[in-house]
């Protein structure tokens, strides 16, 4: 035994050394972040010079593409095809990362702008007010692992386009011998994510297992979402939202079938859960909740795809225009 004398004294250095360490991390975070914000100064600078530079040349060569008087205008200036902000509030281990490099992939030959949300340093108000002002941005796409925020409550009359992808909650994340074990990190709580995610910022959304949680996600899901697709067909999602957003997606159906890329595998080569793991988890409420709201958007997600595509030969193609016009007065 360490006499007391000495005990004393080897915690007294123990805690200088600990005062030190949490000193000189501090000073390390607080000179990462003044990096973080110079690097982004310096990106907007070339973005905002970028743009000075194309409207020169836009008004050099004529009119903007669809800046006539049919087109209109969006806000601070902009034709309307142009004032469109997306946001894919991706939801973890849904298959996110291989869609969002879709978006990487295709930003600059469609010409818009890729925006990760850090969500460590985003208040909703700010980030209200920067997406919907930010002219530079647009058109933009938004992506990180936040819940759902709606724009209206801040007075923005113009809303951003929500997009999403939801997986069975058993898939986005069992592991068997976590499961055995009764581990933590496999917990019934921690299926507690898609609802959350879509129900929005209320505190209710994140008390795990609220029936009013589970209630206004779906509400969202239907009235707040352009599409919201499954991780089990993504091609589907991808081709639909091609065909919807052309502006942003073009060309993604075909990067999607041929692209060669790790992050584009269509599939995650991943051991399914055994009967038991799966049996144990499913014996959860919360499991039951997560599992209606996945049901739920299936059901959505595949309602929307039968009036838009159609599968033949192995292939999906897009359904061609089912209606038409008539009677249109007054007659020219």
């Amino acid at each position: 035994m360490m006499p007391p004398k000495f005990q004393l004294l080897a915690l007294l250095a123990f805690a200088v050394a600990m005062f030190f360490l949490e000193n000189q991390i501090q000073k390390l975070e607080e000179s990462r972040g003044k990096l973080e914000r110079a690097i982004a100064r310096h990106e907007v600078r070339e973005i905002e010079q970028r743009h000075t530079q194309d409207g020169q040349r836009d008004r050099a060569d004529g009119p903007v593409l669809g800046a006539g008087p049919a087109a209109g205008r969006g806000g601070a200036g902009l034709p309307d095809t142009e004032d469109v902000v997306i946001i894919y509030n991706r939801v973890p281990k849904t298959a996110s990362t291989s869609f969002t490099n879709i978006a990487y992939d295709l930003c600059g030959k469609n010409r818009y702008h890729v925006l990760h949300i850090n969500t460590t340093k985003n208040n909703p108000v700010r980030f209200v007010k920067n997406v919907t002002e930010w002219r530079e941005m647009k058109p933009a796409f938004y992506h990180g692992h936040v819940s759902f925020l709606d724009f209206t409550k801040f007075g923005v009359k113009k809303k951003p386009i929500y997009i999403n992808v939801v997986r069975d909650p058993i898939e986005r994340l069992t592991f068997d011998e976590c499961v055995s074990a009764g581990g933590s990190d496999c917990a019934p709580e921690k299926l507690w994510l898609q609802i959350p995610f879509f129900c929005g910022h209320y505190s209710e959304c994140w008390n795990v297992g609220s029936p009013w949680a589970l209630e206004q996600a779906k509400y969202n899901l239907v009235n707040e979402y352009m599409l919201v697709g499954v991780t089990e067909e993504l091609e589907d999602f991808v081709m639909m939202l091609e065909a919807a957003l052309p502006r942003f997606f073009r060309g993604a159906t075909e990067l999607y079938k041929t692209g060669k890329k790790s992050h584009l595998r269509k599939t995650t080569e991943k051991k399914p859960p055994t009967k038991e793991s799966t049996a144990k988890l499913q014996q959860s409420a919360i499991w039951k909740m997560e599992n209606e709201f996945y049901e739920f958007a299936l059901e959505q997600f595949q309602f929307v795809r039968a009036h838009a595509v159609r599968e033949k030969d192995g292939e999906l193609y897009l359904l061609a225009q089912n209606f038409f016009y008539e009677k249109i007065y007054p007659k020219n």
